[in-house]
């Protein structure tokens, strides 16, 4: 499961242009200053992947391009809810890559490795829709309850992916265990099977 704690810093990274977006519009900082900040932090990360020559994934590209786009439009209109709107095509994004069945099954800890795959793939459509739900819900409060939207960001998505991933490890580590019992418990009965069979001769 670390590699899934990686990949949600990964997000976090990805979004953090839009993070310093909200902070500062739940600070009631103007619009155009806010816009500036988050197209300055977004142009930053790729200058400093580029300086530390680390690879530069496609969603930071795409990231970079929307913050550039709708924060043009943000400005222009001298309204905040394009740059708001943009998580959700982020999130819509990531959904549609997890819906690739069994793509979890590379974070599958090594004592649950050939037990609970099916489960933990389940699991890997549970995390596509939570993304969907997301970006819905964030196009919601960008357009309906701009006002709120700097809480909702706050604190529904890191919320509901720690609520998730809980749920997920648990889930996924009892049907490993229970599973790992079984096999323990059938390898006893064949060697006691075994053990019994010349005494029986």
């Amino acid at each position: 499961m670390g590699n899934l704690i990686f990949a949600g810093r990964a997000l976090i990274q990805d979004l953090l242009p839009t993070l310093v977006f909200a902070v500062l519009v739940a600070l009631h900082v103007d619009i155009r200053i806010a816009t500036g900040a988050s197209v300055a932090v977004s142009v930053a990360q790729i200058a400093l992947y580029k300086l530390l020559k680390r690879p530069i994934a496609p969603l930071q590209w795409a990231s970079l391009g929307l913050v550039l786009v709708f924060g043009a439009a943000g400005v222009l209109t001298n309204d905040a809810r394009f740059l708001m709107a943009k998580p959700t095509l982020i999130y819509a994004i990531i959904g549609t890559v997890m819906l690739k069945r069994g793509w979890m099954l590379r974070y599958m800890p090594p004592v649950a490795e050939g037990r609970g795959a099916n489960v933990l793939t389940g699991f890997g459509y549970a995390w596509a829709g939570l993304m969907f739900v997301t970006g819905a819900l964030n196009l919601l409060f960008a357009i309906r309850f701009p006002a709120l939207w700097p809480a909702f960001l706050a604190i529904f998505p890191v919320a509901s992916k720690l609520v998730l991933f809980a749920i997920t490890y648990l889930t996924v580590r009892h049907f490993a265990i229970r599973q790992h019992h079984a096999e323990q418990a059938a390898q006893a009965r064949a060697a006691q099977a075994q053990a019994t069979q010349p005494q029986a001769a």
